[in-house]
């Protein structure tokens, strides 16, 4: 019977066959949005229970929370898609600039830009027949020149996210996961009590789901998010009791 490890180099070997290294690069590398999710996530639970923690600690009406909960995740949320959106568009700008630039360099002074190509390489740890092979094989095709030069001499990625999908996964998770401190409230079960529960185990399911697609201990991602989320709930609540004789 094949043992676990056994399996497991099987099923690295079959991923490793000519047709399949052939089938996976020309698919080209997988874009996640985890990034984005845990982002959004994370912040959709940390400003809105900030909102309840801080108004629950002034002593302020329910209501109060629900208004102030829901504005929050609107506005918010959508500020947060707006940012990352134009972050990543950045991104993608800045590869553009990169390119244009090196197009430029390459048609005013190839001798020089070749020279940097070896001189890249050659800290590598390549000398002799072999640099100078391959510095005549990458710089023998425009594209191919100019995309080495992007990413070894600017350490720019070719291809990243795209930026309204990067957006659409950080106002979701803002909004939907930034949703449940406040449905104790809307509900009328002892609100802010159950909603430090659900917050809590929201802030440790987050957590453990990024630690799954990472490859970390999921208990322990979950319990570092827990932690991080629970520091900012608790200074809320500090501002909030603080801030009492304001509003009463």
């Amino acid at each position: 019977m094949m043992d676990k490890r056994d399996s497991s180099q099987a099923n690295i070997r079959s991923l490793h066959t000519p047709a399949a290294i052939q089938d996976r690069l020309k698919a080209g590398p997988v874009q996640s949005y985890l990034r984005d999710f845990v982002y959004g996530a994370v912040d959709g639970i940390v400003t809105t229970f900030a909102v309840v923690s801080g108004v629950a600690g002034a002593g302020l009406s329910t209501g109060v929370v629900i208004v102030l909960g829901a504005a929050n995740l609107v506005g918010d949320g959508f500020s947060m898609a707006i940012s990352n959106y134009l972050g990543t568009r950045a991104d993608r700008q800045l590869v553009e600039r990169a390119r244009q630039i090196e197009q430029e360099h390459v048609a005013a002074y190839p001798e020089g830009e070749r020279e940097e190509i070896r001189q890249i390489f050659r800290a590598k740890g390549l000398s002799g027949a072999a640099l100078e092979e391959l510095v005549y094989t990458l710089t023998s095709e425009h594209k191919r020149w100019i995309d080495t030069m992007i990413q070894e001499e600017y350490g720019l990625t070719l291809k990243g996210a795209v930026a309204w999908r990067a957006a659409t996964v950080t106002f979701a998770a803002f909004v939907l996961l930034g949703s449940l401190p406040l449905i104790p409230f809307i509900l009328g079960i002892h609100p802010y009590e159950v909603s430090s529960l659900i917050t809590a185990a929201a802030f440790f399911l987050v957590g453990a789901v990024k630690g799954r697609f990472i490859s970390q201990n999921w208990y322990r991602s979950g319990f570092e998010t827990f932690l991080v989320g629970g520091v900012a709930a608790l200074l809320a609540y500090l501002v909030g009791i603080s801030l009492r004789g304001l509003v009463s």
